[in-house]
């Protein structure tokens, strides 16, 4: 097992770590739209804040050696599902491979962001 950590995502916020690899396989946490230099969560509607989150990811899945061509699950929390359209406007810019996901809403997101994303990944 390996502990997966980078300076180019943002730290995490309590007793987790951002991703764990473990037989090949990437699982990391799931991440919000915090910019990784400041630690402040970027202002701005879905749009914004799903791009944010998606660069977040990339920086995470560069450090683990894999992808998004290599994720294969993610789960999706939107804090209003009236967002959904948007949010798939920026999440297929970035997952073109179609991974399998689960996209729910809930009722709250840490610091109150409009959308948290998790990934698993294959690792090379």
């Amino acid at each position: 097992m390996k502990i997966v950590s980078t300076k180019k995502a943002p730290q995490a916020i309590g007793p987790y770590s951002q991703g764990i690899i473990i037989k090949g396989m990437l699982y990391a946490s799931g991440q919000i739209p915090i910019i990784p230099e400041s630690g402040e969560i970027i202002e701005g509607d879905i749009k914004v804040q799903a791009k944010r989150v998606c660069q977040n990811i990339e920086q995470i899945l560069k450090e683990a050696g894999s992808g998004f061509d290599k994720v294969i699950k993610t789960t999706c929390f939107l804090s209003d599902i009236e967002d959904f359209a948007d949010f798939n406007g920026v999440y297929e810019k970035y997952f073109v491979s179609k991974p399998a996901r689960s996209c729910v809403e809930v009722s709250r997101l840490p610091k109150d962001v409009l959308v948290e994303v998790e990934v698993i990944a294959a690792v090379e």
